[in-house]
């Protein structure tokens, strides 16, 4: 049980930037690690062990991390106390597709305490959308206010959106066009509001907290509802592309007689691979990667046998120009795609290591996303974390004091 403080006012952000980096390095440990003692944290950062103990000792003070004695095993010499992000301090997701928008609550350390799906009978306009979220985060604000300090808003949206401004410039399942989605719900909720592609978001949060931890170069490609989208980790960092659009991967082209695509091509990936025609072939009106699986693995016939077969086909020659071109560590897969590959898990192996070129299909490892149906609200987290991560004790400066209860 995490043990409850007495609330303490917070300062303003520390004058000495080393230390104000300091402090920054710690907690981006501690959220992205989870739990690390007070010795690990001093080897991952070169720091000294006093230190670390003072930057410790303000992040405890700041109400961001808590500590507890370590246990199992007893240890030789001073025991070194267990640093625990704060899930009280957290951030807002919102992830509006063609047939749902969810909204969710994550905390520090990466773990969604809340989500909650309104499913729409029609994809929804970028108001309705805004309008919907606004309405569940009312819901939850009297929750919100005692007990979380809310660091804003994070919004995946399946399209073409700018970072710098929050603006969906083109996202063509929805049928949005320059559309400011960041503003308008900032508007609506009071919050600081940021957006980018779902993908993109996704990307970072399997390389932050998923299957892709510990990797500086992969590849994530989303399939869902509004199609395929991917992200693209280099030596660690997201490509964004001159406007942050890089990452389109879904509209690869793979069939020279394809179908025509919304992007005004025709072969793209994502009108080859579909979840829509595996739906209909599993006798399911809808739902979600897991409910898909398990009405496939069901209805294992020869017809859903073909589909998969030749969605597998296309997915591979997508692949195969990926690792080619970019060389990565590993591909991970998410949502139908995902499912694709676990049905028939040495396809896309065997067709890399026959097409793709002999070294780069070598070294990369494919993996199905680690964080499940949970992965849009923890990416899209990340851009609410963003600014209190590179400063804990500015950002918390700048949010009104409120009662908060630390009940868990």
């Amino acid at each position: 049980m995490m043990p409850s403080p007495t609330r303490n006012p917070v300062t303003a952000s520390e004058p000495d930037p080393s230390r104000r980096n300091n402090l920054a390095l710690l907690t981006s440990l501690v959220h992205h690690n989870g739990v690390l003692s007070r010795a690990q944290l001093t080897k991952r950062t070169g720091l000294n062990r006093s230190t670390v103990g003072a930057l410790i000792g303000q992040l405890v003070n700041l109400e961001v991390v808590y500590e507890t004695a370590p246990s199992g095993e007893a240890q030789v010499g001073r025991p070194s106390p267990i640093v625990h992000p704060r899930p009280s301090i957290a951030a807002l997701a919102v992830n509006p597709e063609i047939d749902a928008v969810t909204i969710g609550l994550v905390g520090l350390g990466g773990k969604v305490q809340k989500k909650i799906r309104f499913d729409t009978e029609r994809i929804p306009t970028a108001k309705e959308a805004v309008n919907i979220a606004a309405a569940v985060i009312e819901g939850m604000r009297s929750e919100l206010d005692t007990s979380y300090q809310v660091m804003g808003v994070g919004i995946a949206v399946p399209g073409l959106v700018n970072r710098g401004d929050g603006v969906v410039r083109h996202a063509p399942h929805l049928g949005w066009r320059d559309e400011p989605i960041a503003r308008m719900l900032g508007e609506a909720t009071g919050y600081p509001c940021h957006a980018a592609n779902d993908a993109s978001l996704g990307a970072e949060g399997e390389l932050l907290f998923g299957a892709g931890a510990g990797q500086r170069n992969l590849i994530f490609l989303n399939g869902g509802a509004s199609g395929i989208g991917g992200g693209i980790i280099a030596d660690g960092e997201l490509l964004r592309g001159t406007s942050g659009y890089a990452g389109e991967l879904g509209h690869t082209f793979v069939r020279s007689t394809g179908k025509p695509c919304h992007c005004g091509a025709a072969g793209c990936l994502e009108t080859e691979v579909s979840q829509s025609s595996l739906f209909e072939l599993a006798g399911i009106g809808g739902g979600d990667a897991g409910e898909l699986e398990q009405a496939l693995r069901r209805n294992s016939s020869e017809a859903v046998g073909a589909e998969v077969a030749r969605q597998l086909e296309y997915l591979g020659i997508a692949l195969r120009n990926a690792v080619n071109i970019f060389n990565p560590e590993a591909i991970v897969l998410d949502g139908f795609l995902g499912v694709l590959h676990a049905l028939s898990p040495g396809t896309l192996d065997s067709s890399l290591r026959s097409q793709a070129m002999d070294e780069p299909a070598g070294q990369v490892k494919i993996y199905r996303a680690a964080l499940g149906s949970d992965l849009m609200m923890i990416g899209a987290a990340e851009l609410a974390f963003a600014q209190f991560l590179a400063d804990p004790a500015g950002a918390l400066a700048t949010l009104p004091l409120s009662k908060v209860d630390y009940v868990y």
